[in-house]
């Protein structure tokens, strides 16, 4: 009798550890790791790995097509009210670039705050738009899209090179003035640009 009880504790403590594994993954990558991923990860061996997943999808635990899809019922019910959005860091160029070796790590944000749809954050870095309110490591929330209102902030690549700036296309002109809200910058003039996305939200620190 007292095996099968610490037989049933170590199951129990496994079916956490697992469950642990599940969102640590999911957390840092965005998506939900293999069966082979969780024995790496966990040490607990493959077959019973399998096993205990099963068990875990009978009691209603976690959801699982018997490969990579596995969700804990936390995760589910986090999904319908949030959405999980990439950081891709301060990069110079090429800019949204979502391979895994540009993504710093994932966040869930509030579908009830931000809404839904494709988003990306980058990490400002330079002066030029601290007369928006945005400044040297401050989180911009950009949703990506390929075009943009006149007056609306942008992620805009020109030259292979990006730039957050204020968007005024003027076509009378036949050319795009991309505004810097900093007063002691000039505009910049270009023929073309491609828009990567729109700013609508920064994240920042209050010190």
């Amino acid at each position: 009798f007292g095996k099968k009880v610490s037989m049933r504790i170590k199951k129990v403590e496994n079916f956490g550890i697992i469950k642990k594994f599940l969102e640590s993954y999911r957390e840092s990558t965005g998506s939900s790791p293999t069966v082979k991923e969780i024995e790496e990860g966990t040490g607990i061996p493959h077959t019973t790995v399998f096993r205990y997943l099963n068990e875990m999808k009978e009691k209603g635990d976690i959801s699982f097509d018997g490969h990579r899809n596995i969700v804990t019922r936390e995760a589910k019910a986090a999904a319908q009210s949030s959405i999980m959005v990439p950081i891709l860091g301060n990069i110079a160029c090429g800019i949204p670039n979502y391979a895994e070796e540009n993504i710093e790590e994932y966040v869930q944000l509030p579908v009830s705050l931000f809404g839904r749809g494709e988003f990306f954050i980058l990490r400002a870095y330079g002066d030029s738009m601290i007369e928006a309110g945005i400044c040297e490591d401050d989180l911009v929330i950009v949703k990506h899209q390929q075009t943009a209102e006149a007056g609306q902030i942008v992620v805009a690549m020109v030259e292979g090179e990006t730039t957050l700036k204020r968007y005024f296309p003027e076509p009378e002109k036949k050319r795009i003035r991309l505004h810097p809200e900093n007063s002691s910058m000039e505009d910049i003039y270009v023929s073309e640009c491609d828009i990567q996305g729109v700013a609508l939200h920064v994240l920042k620190s209050l010190e």
